[in-house]
């Protein structure tokens, strides 16, 4: 698995060379420099811990998450101070964990982070099922969440059981959604799930839409080898017919495709943390990537707090990019949304993208993985199928590696991918 990943980033890299990840912090990070910054912030906190899951999160404690909210909002203004006046950002978007469970501090971390940047794209926040009740719904809604994003995995007990999660109870759920309404209500779906059909999908996707989901997300399911779930993963080729099946049947309904995985039913719904140029990350795990690096923070709350409260960034780990690294970080992450614009990229990086890429673009269009009008690329169903199929090893090798070392060690030494 390693060998194709491996292979893959030495061609589009043009070296031999590692991704290289040391133990290095810098005490004054680069993101005013950035266009298209985001935000993120990770609550890292569940009351129950899904096998499955492959996210830092650790078991809920009220002490624990208050201490740990105090360190997030002391890290987002040791941060944000360092830029004179308020930075322009896109979105803010909110993960974990299950960010609900510290609802009653979200509109205290929001004014923190009001102080130093304007948001001009709007906020979201994942929720799981349980969490979407009238009155948390409100308490997000007045501290400015204007999309959240509900975890449901699947509406069948079959496959809530499957995942350890229990049944979820739809009519409160349809009701609190249509009492407090958002922008977007994206709802998660896992797909190539052992024995998943289409008619499984297509009854979760139109269940989503009738409860009051305006946007959909439909991630396939990894067998990440630190998680202890016993699910196994679906063969390719049945995966391959399934993620066809579903995007051929959103496309008849008119549903626009945002992204790899995700759907929505009205044009100005959307919620993907990942597709944006620039982003800084507050607390625990969350990652920073800037035009010349890449960073994460400790994955460990305890670490995280005492780093914060010596005045420090929570950096475990620096990747400083080489040029075509970085470039290669930007298409994976730009092709996400199935469309690659060239002037986009020769705006980041000030140089055609047919100049560095070319032949690969060429080829891409031989294997019929994309199309091309004025400039832009747009990836075909096949060309999504491998995309995904790629992204699969990348997350096995990289990282599944990455993740695994760092949910034991708070601040490892270096690790090479």
């Amino acid at each position: 698995m390693g060998v194709i990943t491996n292979l893959t980033r030495m061609w589009f890299t043009r070296t031999i060379q590692p991704f290289t990840f040391k133990r290095e912090y810098d005490r004054l990070l680069p993101f005013a420099e950035c266009e298209n910054l985001g935000l993120y912030v990770h609550i890292p906190f569940c009351k129950s811990i899904c096998n499955f899951c492959p996210y830092c999160k650790v078991p809920y404690s009220a002490p624990l998450c208050n201490r740990y909210i105090d360190a997030l909002i002391q890290e987002i203004h040791l941060i944000g101070r360092q830029h004179k006046g308020r930075k322009k950002v896109t979105s803010l978007y909110f993960g974990g964990g299950t960010p609900a469970l510290a609802a009653n501090r979200i509109k205290e971390i929001v004014s923190a982070l009001n102080e130093h940047f304007i948001i001009t794209e709007g906020i979201g926040l994942e929720l799981h099922p349980d969490n979407v009740r009238v009155e948390l719904l409100q308490t997000l809604k007045d501290a400015g969440v204007t999309k959240i994003s509900i975890g449901v995995q699947s509406f069948s007990d079959k496959y809530q059981k499957l995942l350890g999660r229990k049944k979820i109870d739809t009519a409160v759920l349809a009701a609190a959604l249509a009492a407090v309404p958002f922008e977007t209500v994206s709802m998660d779906f896992i797909f190539a799930l052992p024995g998943q059909r289409y008619n499984d999908l297509k009854s979760d996707i139109d269940l989503a839409f009738s409860f009051g989901a305006n946007h959909i997300a439909i991630y396939p399911f990894i067998d990440f080898t630190f998680t202890e779930s016993p699910v196994s993963a679906m063969p390719k080729k049945e995966k391959r017919a399934l993620l066809d099946a579903i995007t051929n049947y959103c496309f008849k309904k008119g549903y626009s495709r945002n992204s790899i995985w995700t759907f929505s039913s009205e044009a100005a719904a959307n919620y993907s943390s990942m597709t944006r140029d620039n982003f800084l990350g507050f607390g625990c795990s969350a990652t920073s990537l800037f035009k010349r690096q890449f960073k994460i923070n400790t994955f460990d709350p305890d670490a995280y707090c005492k780093r914060i409260h010596s005045r420090k960034p929570a950096t475990s780990l620096t990747l400083r990019f080489t040029r075509r690294q970085r470039m290669i970080y930007w298409l994976f992450w730009t092709a996400y949304s199935t469309k690659v614009r060239a002037a986009d990229f020769q705006t980041f990086f000030g140089v055609p993208l047919k100049k560095m890429y070319g032949f690969e673009l060429w080829l891409a269009k031989q294997f019929s993985f994309l199309t091309e009008h004025k400039g832009t690329y747009v990836m075909t169903l096949k060309g999504a199928f491998y995309y995904h199929y790629y992204e699969n090893f990348y997350t096995l090798s990289y990282i599944d590696k990455m993740w695994g070392i760092m949910r034991k060690e708070a601040f490892p030494k270096e690790i090479k991918l």
